[in-house]
Order: C-alpha cells, then sequence, then structure tokens
C-alpha cells in the first residue's frame, strides 16, 4: 500500500507560492538550498526565485510546487503522490480498485480515482 509521500501544487510561480503556504502553516519551511542544488540549478539556467519545483516541508507531508505553463480544465491544480515500494504491483492493485492509468513515465505512473481525481504512484524515498 501507498503512503503520502507529497502534495503537489501546479502553479506559474513556484518560490512565491511556495512561500506562502511555508508561512501560512505551522511548522512548515521552505527547503534549504545547498550549494551543490545551486550550482545544478545555475547549469540549467534557474536561481531559487526561479527554480520550477520548488519543495516546502513540515510536519506532515512536504508540499511539491511545479511550474505549469497553463492550467489543464481536465485535471486538478493539486494532486497526492503516493510512495510505494512497488510501484507496477501498486498500480495493478489500485487499478483493480476502479483506479485508471492516465499516463506512465520511468519515475512514476499517473492515475486517476473513479471519478477522474489525478494522483501519481512514485518510489519511495
Amino acid at each position: 500500500m501507498g503512503a503520502f509521500d507529497q502534495v503537489v501544487f501546479d502553479c506559474a510561480r513556484p518560490s512565491a507560492l511556495a512561500r506562502f503556504w511555508a508561512n501560512a502553516l505551522d511548522g512548515y519551511h521552505v527547503r534549504d538550498y545547498d550549494p551543490a542544488e545551486i550550482a545544478r540549478l545555475a547549469r540549467l539556467g534557474f536561481t531559487p526565485e526561479t527554480d520550477p519545483t520548488v519543495l516546502v516541508d513540515g510536519p506532515g507531508p512536504s508540499l511539491c510546487f511545479q511550474q505549469v505553463p497553463s492550467v489543464d480544465a481536465t485535471r486538478g491544480r493539486i494532486h497526492l503522490d503516493l510512495a510505494v515500494s512497488d510501484c507496477a504491483r501498486e498500480v495493478a492493485r489500485l487499478s483493480a480498485l476502479g483506479a485508471s492509468i492516465v499516463r506512465e513515465t520511468s519515475g512514476y505512473t499517473v492515475m486517476q480515482d473513479p471519478e477522474g481525481n489525478r494522483f501519481c504512484v512514485v518510489h519511495e524515498r
């Protein structure tokens, strides 16, 4: 079975929205950028302020703010990531419960519940 890994927000400005939620929620903070991460971002042409994916950590699930070019009306702007040890087995189990596969990648599977709400099945970290 899966465990909550993170709640993912699709947004236009990840750093600004991450700061908002870090300040809105007790015990949450924007994940620090170490020198290696700053260097990685620089190689990609980004800074912490323009990072297309910003994480916020706290006492509950992490919050992930990811930049998307536009909001797709066919999907929600917030979705859950479920961390599992065996993605293929969990995808099969969830499919038997009524979920369906939207898209598979090498790192995660996008699924939707019986009412069309999307979520991702990801490998445990």
